[in-house]
């Protein structure tokens, strides 16, 4: 990353860049007061670094550094700003937590920050990416924790502003955790007397390194997925598909990151990076592309349970239908035979019916012959329609 260079200033104390957002002088700052936020309570030089804020107020933390050594801990961002001009070969690390439009403002008119960066800083929801605006870096990361209770994977977005000699981050969520990134730098001074790049590249690894337990908790979940499926759980379609969206989302997450490090392996000869550092953000392009392929896997993978778990449901439902049709046919064989018992009954009850009313005249009642040949009659029924059902596979 390019060194501080002095410019021309205007009268106003802004640099001549064309539409009058240029970078202020780095040697000759122009007092601009910003509004101040919320007074925290007084630190000193030597406390323990401050701790990043998870919660959603806008929280502002700031230390400044000079040779890898913090020398202070202003309370509010107007003395960050009056600081830093007094020690113009110092570094400031501002860490804000869902700032107000103000504060975002504010940091905006002291390090001429481009208005669209500040924007996206603003909205939040963009995708990761890192762009160069002068000699500032505007950079967003997707950061990614894996929450056991609930078993899914909670995302939360990072924008970083990297300057010649200042670092401010703008979290949006509870990944990362930046207060860890800026102990590890304070304890180790000859990592962080290397200015913003060495600050940017353990956020760049405390992101990557935070995919490590995602992706450690999305194989379990995808190793009792498959126990799940071929147990025949109804319940695992759902999840299937909300672990696909999930890693849809760790996907959009770690892909662009393979490409934004590559880019700025690409300008280690162009801005002079220290050979230590290149080493480390090599060894970080390392991690995320492993993590960028595993994910990758982890997508094709869900793929195939879903196409499975597709497969086993439908043959589970084709048993169904088949054990249903049996049954049906089945009950339909019963339906015939009933039947077909039910008609041979009905004559002879039906002839016994009409000579058991009591009636004087009816045909064949003084004859000798008549019980005889009711009888047979109704044998001759029941016999005929026994073959006919016979003959027909009813009976």
């Amino acid at each position: 990353m390019p060194q501080r260079r002095a410019r021309p200033t205007s009268k106003n104390g802004w640099t001549g860049r064309p539409g009058g957002t240029g970078r202020k002088s780095g040697w000759r700052r122009t007092p601009a007061p910003p509004p101040p936020p919320a007074p925290e309570p007084p630190r000193s030089a030597t406390d323990a670094p401050p701790s990043e804020p998870s919660d959603a107020g806008s929280v502002v933390q700031a230390a400044l550094y000079r040779d890898g050594v913090r020398v202070s801990a202003p309370d509010t961002l107007a003395d960050t700003f009056r600081e830093l001009r007094e020690q113009p070969s110092g570094m400031a690390w501002i860490g804000l937590a869902r700032p107000t439009e103000a504060e975002l403002l504010s940091l905006a008119a002291e390090f001429d920050l481009h208005p669209l960066a500040v924007e996206d800083a603003m909205e939040a929801h963009q995708r990761p990416k890192l762009e160069r605006y002068g000699d500032t870096l505007f950079v967003v990361l997707s950061a990614a924790r894996y929450l056991d209770t609930p078993e899914e994977v909670d995302f939360g977005e990072l924008h970083v502003f990297v300057g010649p000699d200042f670092v401010i981050t703008v979290r949006h969520g509870a990944a990362p955790d930046l207060s860890a990134v800026r102990q590890r730098m304070e304890e180790t001074p000859e990592l962080l007397k290397l200015g913003p790049e060495a600050v940017l590249y353990a956020i760049l690894d405390a992101v990557v390194d935070g995919y490590a337990p995602v992706v450690a908790g999305v194989q379990t979940d995808i190793d009792e997925i498959e126990t799940e499926v071929f147990r025949g759980d109804p319940a695992v379609s759902r999840r299937i598909y909300e672990l696909s969206r999930e890693m849809v989302e760790f996907q959009r997450a770690t892909r662009p990151l393979v490409g934004m490090l590559h880019s700025l392996m690409a300008g280690f000869a162009k801005y002079g990076t220290d050979e230590e550092l290149q080493r480390y953000l090599r060894d970080v392009a390392d991690h995320v592309t492993h993590t960028s392929e595993r994910v990758d896997g982890f997508r094709q993978a869900l793929t195939d349970i879903l196409t499975v778990n597709a497969t086993l449901v439908t043959q589970q439902q084709n048993a169904e239908m088949r054990a249903l049709a049996e049954a049906g046919f089945e009950q339909n064989e019963e339906i015939k035979k009933i039947s077909s018992w039910a008609a041979i009954l009905f004559a002879p009850t039906l002839v016994g019916t009409i000579y058991g009313m009591n009636f004087e005249d009816m045909p064949e009642l003084g004859w000798s012959f008549g019980y005889p040949f009711a009888i047979s009659l109704m044998g001759v029924v029941c016999v005929s329609l026994y073959f006919i059902f016979k003959r027909r596979d009813w009976l």
